[in-house]
């Protein structure tokens, strides 16, 4: 469940002019996968500079949320907040408190404390949890273990074990700070990628964006394109962080009742106007399946979203005219 999966990108650029610098961008290894930003700006000095400002952003979220760095907040309520409360700081706690929000949403489905059994999955290695192990763990998955103190900024466990791990809304979380600060500067056309999830800051210079959704099953190939605008657009899958074992796949996106990868649905993409709950809603729809996942998205007016299961099918969000669909 933790991490999101690249979005590839279909002609997102076309410099044709090298004696002007109207595009601007970099991508760089962050937060576990590949971050990149590409923005359009008259001025090379500004636009380098918006730039950098992606990239600070979204390293100080990191080191304030990551499970794999020992001097993050997260880290830190990981240690101590079954024992006592923690202090998570404003911006921290507003993001769990938006995580809780959203496991009632899904009844469960996208909880954070997934990472009670998640962490003993190595996927690198192809190491997966012993049955002992899942079995221990699963006692302490359940949403309802974290307690927001009314404070507005400390987090407590009710149980000792549980662990929480924001990957499934924090790289979500920033490309939606980073458009906003692009926003801020008055950046009007910008993408800004952090692994599967993609924040869109207007159009592609007087035409929208083609963004390609991977096919699961084939490297390099895309399975559909979509022509979006200042749109945020999420995927989840199980063909990036995983291993193969015995004729089982087993990938980062972990049903919570079970502690093992969730079956069913090789990737989730959903599109709407918030990057957080398109980056909380593909894990989400992924682990639902495919009736009680779309059923889901259609009872939230401005999102859409597209399931491809296991048999290679697409699935397609009562509001979503099917879009180019890629031989």
């Amino acid at each position: 469940m933790a991490a999101k999966l690249a979005v590839v990108l279909v002609a997102i650029l076309v410099i044709s002019r090298p004696s002007v610098a109207e595009w601007h961008g970099e991508a760089r290894p962050m937060m576990g996968t590949e971050v990149s930003v590409y923005l359009w700006h008259v001025d090379a000095g500004a636009g380098s500079a918006a730039v950098n400002t992606v990239f600070d952003e979204v390293g100080r979220i990191d080191r304030l949320m990551s499970t794999y760095r020992d001097d993050s907040r997260i880290s830190l309520i990981n240690r101590e907040a079954a024992a006592k409360p923690v202090d998570a700081g404003s911006e921290l706690y507003r993001l769990i408190e938006r995580s809780l929000d959203i496991s009632v949403l899904t009844l469960g489905a996208f909880d954070i404390t997934y990472d009670s059994v998640g962490q003993h999955y190595d996927f690198r290695k192809g190491v997966r949890p012993s049955q002992p192990d899942i079995v221990a763990g699963l006692d302490s998955i359940d949403y309802r273990l974290v307690e927001l103190g009314r404070d507005g900024h400390s987090v407590r466990f009710l149980a000792d074990g549980v662990r929480i791990n924001l990957g499934g809304i924090a790289k979500g979380y920033a490309v939606e700070r980073a458009a906003y600060l692009l926003q801020q500067r008055g950046v009007e056309h910008a993408i800004v990628t952090a692994g599967g999830d993609s924040r869109l800051v207007g159009d592609r210079h007087g035409q929208p964006w083609m963004i390609g959704v991977q096919d699961p099953r084939d490297d390099g190939k895309v399975a559909i394109r979509l022509p979006l605008e200042d749109e945020a657009i999420s995927t989840s899958g199980d063909y990036e962080r995983f291993f193969d074992e015995g004729g089982i796949r087993y990938h980062h996106i972990i049903r919570p009742e079970t502690g093992e990868p969730a079956q069913g649905v090789h990737s989730a993409t959903i599109v709407g106007p918030d990057a957080i709950m398109t980056d909380a809603l593909s894990t989400s729809v992924f682990i639902m399946g495919v009736d009680k996942g779309l059923t889901l998205i259609s009872t939230l007016p401005d999102y859409e979203g597209i399931v491809i299961d296991a048999d290679g099918e697409l699935y397609y969000s009562d509001g979503l005219v099917p879009p180019e669909q890629l031989d």
